[in-house]
């Protein structure tokens, strides 16, 4: 699928995965909209790339509305890329035996609802808007692709909310993409595994413990980087023969409980 002179929305595009994937889809000829929270660097990004930013809490259905429009107003929309989501740790069940103790249950249901309500709210919004287009000779109209993690296969321990909220990413994957083939809309998922992002701080003591993660990978052993995840959303969506698969890009890393 030529993405050329197309639209693109990258959710969570600021920085780390999302930022690489949206300099990737800019260096293809996307007019890629930046969508986040994060307004200072967001704009300075859709600068640097020759995009527009929207400011977008992705738990709310209207922010979604208002960029999946304002990327139609800049070129037919024919890529997204779900990149938004938190992580949390905590375990099920506290130590002293009291309920109080136990895993929220207000920060389960606010991980779900960025992580999967979220994602998914993306994806029905933009696919609607996608099946106006026109279709290209493999009677494409767009692609998506969504982030899930390694988490959603080998969560572990404290990551009951995260590996749910990806669990599901990866479970609406084949039947979004049977929903979505009759209006010629591709739609794969990408599960990362342990990436070089700014979660793990800067210095000193950021890289030494980013090279200690990276012992637990098989090959190569090290982390990955935005731009190899990139690489992989890049080919889900222009590889017209990809649809309704999940790959994990995770140098061959099997998560241990803890």
């Amino acid at each position: 699928m030529d993405i050329n002179g197309a639209s693109a929305i990258v959710t969570g595009g600021a920085s780390g995965i999302g930022a690489a994937a949206a300099r990737q889809l800019a260096a293809r000829g996307a007019r890629v909209v930046v969508a986040d929270l994060q307004d200072e660097r967001g704009q300075a990004l859709a600068d640097e790339i020759g995009g527009v930013f929207a400011h977008v809490d992705v738990t709310r259905t209207e922010e979604i509305t208002a960029a999946v429009a304002l990327a139609g107003e800049v070129a037919p929309l024919r890529a997204v890329v779900n990149s938004a989501g938190i992580g949390w740790a905590q375990r099920t069940i506290g130590r002293d035996g009291t309920l109080e103790s136990a895993h929220s249950l207000e920060a389960f249901t606010k991980v779900v609802g960025i992580n999967l309500i979220g994602t998914f709210d993306m994806v029905r919004q933009a696919a609607t808007a996608m099946s106006r287009n026109e279709a290209d000779a493999d009677g494409c109209r767009g692609a998506i692709v969504n982030l899930a993690s390694v988490a959603a296969f080998d969560g572990q321990i404290g990551q009951a909310s995260y590996s749910a909220s990806k669990g599901g990413v990866v479970g609406m994957t084949l039947p979004v993409a049977r929903d979505l083939a009759a209006a010629g809309i591709r739609l794969n998922t990408v599960a990362p595994g342990l990436i070089d992002t700014p979660i793990y701080g800067e210095g000193p003591e950021s890289e030494a413990f980013k090279a200690k993660l990276g012992e637990s990978v098989l090959f190569p052993r090290r982390l990955g980087t935005p731009d190899e995840l990139a690489s992989m959303v890049l080919e889900c969506l222009t590889n017209s023969y990809m649809n309704g698969e999940v790959v994990r890009v995770d140098g061959g890393i099997r998560m241990p409980p803890k």
